[in-house]
């Protein structure tokens, strides 16, 4: 799965994935990672979400990182928020007083652009990654945050019923990728309402914290 497969996507609308509401675990619980008034926030492979909305409503500076230029520029018209754009290395950066999303590849993304960051909400990145991308993935993360506080959402299903993404992300998966680094507190979970994900397969939707030593 490569850079071509989500520009497809993008381009074909093709956005399954893409929830018109904002994410019922991430209201419910973001909160008791009991930041601070202004606290910086990083969403990861962050599409168009309605969650970013959410979040700059509940006072957050917020920064994201997405592959497709077209999510980008839909999730700031949905804002109603016009951005300046200049090129940052190898992303762009979109950028409002409130808000700075970096189009391109998250790899690209430097802890000297993002600055110091108080939390990440990833909210579908890591579900979105093929197995062999995680470890690397997660490694960076810890890497241009320091270690940042996480609030992580992930989905559990059988593999075998349906390809990903979203793959499925089991606890032992999230031991192997973060538990040198964080404490790790399983939140809540839900079932996926309805057909399951896509409509095809039952899932479970957990919330994990997590939090540095």
């Amino acid at each position: 799965m490569d850079a071509d497969y989500w520009h497809k996507k993008w381009s074909q609308n093709d956005i399954g994935f893409h929830q018109d509401d904002f994410n019922a675990l991430m209201v419910k619980h973001f909160g008791g990672l009991d930041l601070r008034d202004g606290a910086h926030v990083f969403v990861p492979l962050c599409g168009k979400t309605r969650d970013i909305a959410w979040l700059l409503q509940e006072g957050f500076r917020v920064t994201g990182a997405e592959l497709s230029q077209t999510a980008v520029e839909d999730l700031f018209a949905d804002l109603s928020l016009t951005p300046v754009v200049t090129q940052d290395g190898a992303l762009l950066r979109f950028a409002t007083p409130e808000l700075v999303v970096f189009v391109g590849d998250i790899f690209d993304v430097t802890q000297h652009a993002l600055g110091a960051v108080d939390a990440i909400y990833d909210r579908a990145a890591l579900v979105a990654l093929p197995a062999d991308v995680r470890a690397r993935y997660a490694k960076h993360l810890i890497a241009v945050t320091e270690g940042a506080t996480q609030f992580v959402l992930t989905f559990t299903y059988d593999q075998t019923t349906m390809n990903g993404p979203p793959f499925s992300i089991t606890a032992d998966m999230i031991v192997d990728l973060y538990d040198q680094h964080y404490a790790l507190k399983l939140v809540d979970e839900r079932a996926v309402p309805g057909k399951g994900l896509k409509g095809r397969t039952p899932a479970t939707e957990v919330a994990w914290e997590l939090l540095p030593f």
